[in-house]
């Protein structure tokens, strides 16, 4: 492992059957996982370059088994890593060898659905596509739809702010969760958001969603469901160049249509796509736009054949619209099937997530040519190219010595290139242990303290997923926090708020 985590606590390590017997007592029969085989399933997420089995994993079936753990944990000092589905591609899940696993997989199940205000209660366990299953009957969806949305969870969604190929015109997680039910360090259980659309007060659903399990758990979210659009269609455009697939982005949202997605993928994606799901790509292109466009049918003509109009003029050379629902879904279906079938191609691939503004996309998609030739590394490019958020698939081989350092640096590189042309180091996989020390880059150090302070707000032990987001660890009174001597705090004729 090539990335540095937080050292060890001994102590801990040496009072571990005290640990497990704690939280057997409050997780009885199956609960408590310490068998070193039986945790070999979690000591990776979906970022597989980055193995560590954790102390032990826990695997509470309700909030108030979440809150009794959190509350042992935290009067005893032992550190607490929450993991949902661990398909996390930033490794988020990542676990300590001093750390409870606190797996959220049993909270599993729709508590509500209420057609009127357009709203689903659900636990985190809940996968993103059982909650559009468990409306799709009555005609309603939900929204944000990664591309492992019949594996990743709300919970996840929530901690990452996932988006997914519609994200463009429905916004990521953040816009279309309105409430949460939320465990912290220390084992309160508070309530943020509801179900009205704006509540008052600090936004700290806001700072909840994206927040990567650093400030508290998730035991149940308000999420908004949409009614389905009278009509979906998409377009299927392959292009000579990737740069004139860019280009037809970038012209398209200049003309002020909002497509449901924009998705865009590079030759060898697009091969590797066709060839895991037959879906009839054409394979004599460089690139290909996946466009869809939703809402009253009349619109939709209109605006396809506009889009048509912008894709030929920048050199598009095979245009084809889905004639029905099946044939729309099949368009997606090797979209979606991308990052498996680049798995067919190459022994390992390290995905990238990065955001740039649009009008760069051309230039990036350049240079990051440029930078696969440098490191003599392949890359297939699959990415949200409505809002500019990139997932490069750099292709290596974890056997051969040298390719994950080769990989890696390949992959920071093109990082460093997202926050250069004025974009972010992150689109919707989060921060983790993958991208953390690349936040210098985009963040001043007065910024990064600021942000921990934050955590500290939350979380003043720093027990919650330690060694994720912040390059540079800080115990809390490192960071400012009111010193409080004898009883007394400095200058008390101050008035605290």
């Amino acid at each position: 492992m090539s990335l540095v985590m937080p050292e060890p606590d001994l102590t801990t390590l040496a009072r571990r059957a005290e640990i497990v017997a704690a939280l057997r007592a409050i997780v009885p029969g199956e609960g408590v996982i310490d068998d070193p085989d039986e945790l070999v399933p979690y000591e990776s997420d979906g970022l597989t370059a980055y193995r560590q089995p954790p102390l032990l994993a826990v695997l509470p079936g309700t909030t108030a088994e979440v809150s009794a753990i959190l509350a042992w944990c935290h009067a005893n000092q032992v550190r607490v890593v929450p993991r949902g589905s661990g398909t996390s591609l930033s490794g988020g899940a990542l676990p300590l060898a001093d750390a409870v696993l606190l797996g959220l997989g049993k909270f599993n199940k729709i508590l509500d659905i209420n057609y009127v205000d357009r709203i689903a209660v659900v636990q985190p366990g809940v996968t993103n596509l059982a909650d559009t299953r468990a409306v799709e009957d009555a005609g309603f969806y939900y929204a944000p739809d990664p591309s492992s949305q019949i594996a990743c969870s709300i919970g996840g969604n929530v901690a990452e702010n996932s988006g997914g190929v519609h994200c463009l015109k429905y916004g990521l997680t953040t816009n279309n969760v309105l409430g949460c039910e939320f465990v912290m360090m220390d084992g309160e259980v508070v309530r943020i958001g509801g179900t009205q659309l704006d509540p008052a007060g600090l936004d700290l659903l806001g700072v909840v969603v994206g927040s990567e399990g650093l400030l508290g758990v998730v035991t149940e979210v308000t999420v908004r469901i949409l009614p389905k659009p009278e009509t979906a269609r998409a377009l299927l455009i392959g292009f000579s160049t990737v740069e004139g697939a860019g280009q037809c982005v970038a012209d398209t949202i200049a003309a002020g249509i909002i497509p449901a997605g924009m998705e865009m993928m590079d030759r060898p994606a697009i091969h590797a796509a066709e060839a895991f799901v037959n879906v009839g790509y054409p394979l004599d292109v460089d690139a290909l736009l996946i466009v869809e466009l939703d809402g009253v049918g009349a619109e939709c003509d209109h605006l396809l054949g506009e889009i048509e109009r912008i894709a030929l003029a920048n050199g598009a050379v095979s245009v084809r619209m889905s004639v029905d629902e099946a044939e729309r879904v099949a368009f997606w279906a090797g979209r979606k099937a991308a990052f498996p079938a680049v798995g067919r191609i190459s022994p390992d691939y390290y995905c990238m997530d990065g955001t740039i503004p649009r009008r760069r996309l051309r230039e990036v998609l350049e240079r990051i040519r440029a930078l696969s030739d440098l490191y003599g590394l392949g890359v297939a490019n699959v990415f949200h190219a409505g809002d500019g958020n990139l997932h490069p698939l750099i292709l290596y081989d974890a056997n051969v010595p040298g390719e994950l350092n080769r990989a890696e640096a390949f992959g920071s590189d093109i990082l460093r290139l997202c926050v250069e042309v004025g974009g972010v180091l992150t689109g919707e996989h989060g921060v983790g242990v993958e991208k953390r020390d690349l936040m210098p880059e985009m963040f001043t150090d007065a910024d990064l303290k600021q942000q921990q302070r934050l955590k500290c707000a939350f979380d003043p032990k720093s027990l919650l997923n330690p060694g994720k987001v912040f390059p540079q660890l800080h115990r809390c009174a490192e960071l400012g926090r009111m010193h409080v001597h004898a009883g007394r705090v400095t200058h008390p004729d101050l008035p605290r708020f």
